[in-house]
């Protein structure tokens, strides 16, 4: 499967528009990593628990909209996108998502 942050797959034109595919996780951290980052974030720095979270994050909304793109039978998702949302004070969403695409040869 291609996927792609472009609009267009060089020496393919869109046969098929299968639909908007969605992968989406809402993660947080325990409480030990909470307080570990906390203190962190007191001497200033990157937050490695963190950003070892989001990453973790990224790619399973990443795969989750794959199987959606394999579940509609696309040959490719074009335009993923990324975005992330705060649902609690605690936990974050990391959505992505795309368009699920069938791909013709040609153009």
């Amino acid at each position: 499967m291609i996927l792609t942050t472009t609009a267009e797959v060089p020496g393919y034109a869109v046969g098929e528009i299968l639909g908007v595919v969605f992968g989406n996780t809402v993660r947080t951290k325990n409480i030990g990593k909470d307080i570990t980052a906390g203190l962190k974030s007191l001497l200033g720095g990157e937050l490695q628990e963190y950003t070892d979270m989001l990453a973790d994050a990224r790619t399973e909304a990443y795969n989750r909209m794959v199987n959606a793109a394999r579940d509609l039978g696309a040959d490719a998702v074009v335009n993923i996108r990324f975005t992330t949302s705060q649902t609690m004070a605690t936990a974050a969403e990391l959505l992505a998502y795309g368009t699920a695409v069938k791909l013709v040869p040609g153009k």
